[in-house]
């Protein structure tokens, strides 16, 4: 068994799809209507075309903003992407205007850091332990 796929709840697809393409650097996988305004809307790893997808799902359903306002209002990241180094991504995205919730912080052998992705999630960045 692999994890195949897994989502993030955004408030806007097409937000969305901007800053984890054109900000966040993932590729676009699959965009297929569905009903009158939402997408499938996938996108993966540059690195790993095949791999896990993400869904860029709509938080439409009334328990998702309870869930995502309690995670943020606890500082909690919702999902955790590994970088090589978390200090140059840090500097990457603060570069282009990303906010950072937590700067990176020393954890042992783990790096981590937590940004906003202006969807109405928090992410944290992590190096891989070697």
């Amino acid at each position: 068994m692999k994890i195949h796929l897994t989502s993030v709840f955004v408030d806007d697809q097409a937000k969305a799809e901007h800053f984890y393409t054109e900000i966040l650097g993932f590729v676009k996988k699959h965009d297929v209507p569905v009903g009158e305004k939402d997408r499938w809307l996938t996108v993966v790893s540059p690195e790993e075309p095949e791999g896990t997808e993400l869904l860029l799902e709509p938080a439409g359903h009334p328990a998702v903003k309870t869930f995502r306002d309690a995670l943020v209002q606890e500082g909690i990241p919702l999902a955790q992407f590994a970088v090589d180094d978390v200090k140059a991504e840090y500097q990457r995205l603060h570069g282009l205007g990303v906010r950072f919730t937590q700067e990176p912080l020393e954890m042992g052998p783990v790096t981590t850091a937590v940004f906003d992705d202006t969807c109405g999630n928090l992410i944290q960045i992590a190096t891989k332990p070697q």
